[in-house]
């Protein structure tokens, strides 16, 4: 065999082996996906009550209520595949997912690599306390006891938001600062609505949240540039907000309606 043959047939023989080891084609379209008959979801299952596992063994939660429904929409079966958050954008770009319904905050830094939908779901930072009592504005905690969890992102906020004679009172964790509301110990808590869901569901209609210092929404995201695909999704999102459907997800989980920041999102 002369070299010119040889370095063809390793040519012809690479490319095979490139081909077997490539990851499964990446449904850009539409009309993919449904000629695929599935749709691929990356979905965190550590994150609850976004994502979780069910007694099943089953991912379950927020998101994937909301990726079922979207599967729904396109007329396909939903495949939830379980994602990370440092793998969750590789596993879009690499076509290991088609889309990815995975908590996953609306950034700048992040939508240099994908493309967001409109939000979907978010979480924001607030005060809680007891239904009876009145917070309107920062003097409205003038000399009152907060609990935040040490060192988050709502110690910081509640930080700046009261005055300097709120007494501001940090613990290891948001466990225990609900457990020192709910003990008497502070007269209020800075927390997420996300944890705010699950005094609710200890304490049901004892507690509320009085303001809301920070959010950040949630949005599905596509692969870059797949421009048909967004507005599906785009559409699909409408749709679900003005039918109820995704506020009935957020009811069922977060025991709370679907935030006006994320409601009214344009």
């Amino acid at each position: 065999m002369n070299f010119t043959r040889r370095m063809a047939m390793a040519v012809v023989g690479a490319g095979i082996l490139a081909t077997a080891f490539a990851p499964a084609a990446f449904a850009q379209t539409v009309e993919g996906i449904k000629s695929a008959g599935t749709v691929k979801i990356g979905m965190l299952v550590d994150f609850p009550p976004f994502g979780i596992i069910d007694m099943n063994n089953e991912p379950d939660g927020y998101d994937a209520d909301v990726a079922k429904l979207l599967a729904k929409e396109l007329g396909v079966e939903a495949q939830i595949i379980p994602v990370t958050g440092p793998n969750r954008i590789p596993y879009l770009q690499t076509g290991q997912v088609d889309v990815l319904v995975a908590s996953l905050g609306v950034t700048e830094e992040r939508a240099k690599n994908v493309d967001f939908s409109k939000p979907y779901a978010g979480i924001s930072v607030g005060i809680v306390g007891p239904v009876d009592s009145v917070v309107t504005k920062a003097e409205d905690l003038s000399g009152k006891s907060i609990g935040v969890a040490r060192a988050s992102t709502q110690d910081t906020a509640v930080t700046n938001y009261a005055p300097a004679d709120a007494n501001i009172r940090r613990f290891d964790d948001d466990a225990s600062a609900v457990q020192a509301l709910l003990s008497g110990q502070v007269d209020f808590i800075g927390l997420s609505n996300v944890v705010a869901a699950e005094i609710e569901k200890a304490a049901p209609n004892k507690y509320d949240q009085k303001v809301q210092l920070s959010e950040q929404v949630q949005g599905i995201a596509v692969k870059k540039g797949s421009t048909e695909m967004l507005e599906f999704v785009n559409t699909f999102i409408d749709n679900a907000k003005e039918n109820g459907e995704l506020n009935k997800i957020h009811e069922k989980w977060l025991n709370a309606p679907l935030p006006d920041f994320v409601a009214n999102a344009k």
